[in-house]
């Protein structure tokens, strides 16, 4: 008895098999449909299926699904699939903030000097992206309820050379309060540095949280609540919080404003 191929499909008509490549984080590789182009940025499993999520150059987001044959990689097309699970934790390469990481590196005696920011969420998201260099460097981060009384926090610290203060604050533009506070801090050895933003919320790209920008919220309202109300979340600014700061991966997520300025001090606390 002969036996026969279930496969009916003339040979010409049959499509030629194109090879499945992992997507791994940073390879580069083209969406078919759309043409957009970008770097893999994670991949995750849904209800739908597995999707992708790649980063362009300009730094815009957009998530496709993994289908075969649905992308591009050097003008071949191929089938991207999730990449397999490691046998053990891979060390990663980098820390949150891009620094090269050390592994099995112990945190340093904590340096006479310190980081001083407005706020517990912006503690929190200097932790998340920093920590790992803070630690290596030995430099504490603390936070302040405020900056009004900052001359005086400043003076009952005595920064020195062996002690310097590094002070980063919410929404430092010219003609605002916190320009002219920050102004009365005469150290040398205090490094006051801020960035535009009402709130540390604003420093994480919209594109991380798959939104499209952030509210503008009438003066006179609580910030923090008027975006939670615009953006249709619920009005726990707590929440929203952990929300955002979970969108956080590292640097990647937040705006180049923030980073120069936390950078910035780091630099200017650890210098010999």
């Amino acid at each position: 008895m002969r036996s026969y191929n279930p496969d009916l499909t003339p040979p010409w008509k049959r499509s030629a098999p194109v090879p499945e490549v992992p997507a791994d984080v940073d390879l580069v590789v083209e969406e078919v449909r759309t043409g957009f182009c970008g770097a893999v940025i994670r991949c995750e499993k849904t209800a739908e299926g597995p999707t992708v999520t790649l980063e362009d150059r300009f730094g815009k987001h957009r998530v496709f699904p993994m289908v075969p044959r649905g992308f591009l990689l050097e003008g071949k097309v191929v089938t991207l699939v999730r990449p397999k699970a490691a046998a053990a934790p891979a060390r990663p390469a980098r820390t949150a903030s891009g620094s090269i990481a050390v592994p099995g590196a112990r945190a340093r005696v904590a340096r006479a000097g310190r980081i001083y920011v407005e706020g517990r969420h912006d503690a929190e998201l200097v932790e998340k992206v920093w920590g790992d260099d803070l630690r290596i460097e030995g430099v504490v981060v603390e936070y302040l309820e405020g900056v009004d009384d900052l001359p005086a926090i400043v003076a009952e610290f005595a920064p020195g050379p062996d002690a310097r203060l590094g002070v980063l604050v919410d929404h430092l533009v010219p003609g605002s309060k916190e320009s002219r506070i920050a102004a009365g801090v005469s150290s040398p050895h205090a490094l006051v540095v801020g960035h535009p933003y009402i709130d540390v919320w604003e420093a994480v790209k919209p594109s991380s949280l798959g939104i499209q920008s952030w509210p503008r919220v009438p003066r006179g309202q609580d910030w923090k609540t008027g975006v939670c109300r615009s953006l249709g979340w619920p009005e726990n600014t707590g929440a929203a919080w952990q929300r955002i700061l979970g969108s956080v991966r590292s640097y990647k997520d937040l705006e180049p404003t923030l980073l120069g300025r936390v950078e910035e001090l780091i630099d200017f606390v650890t210098a010999p």
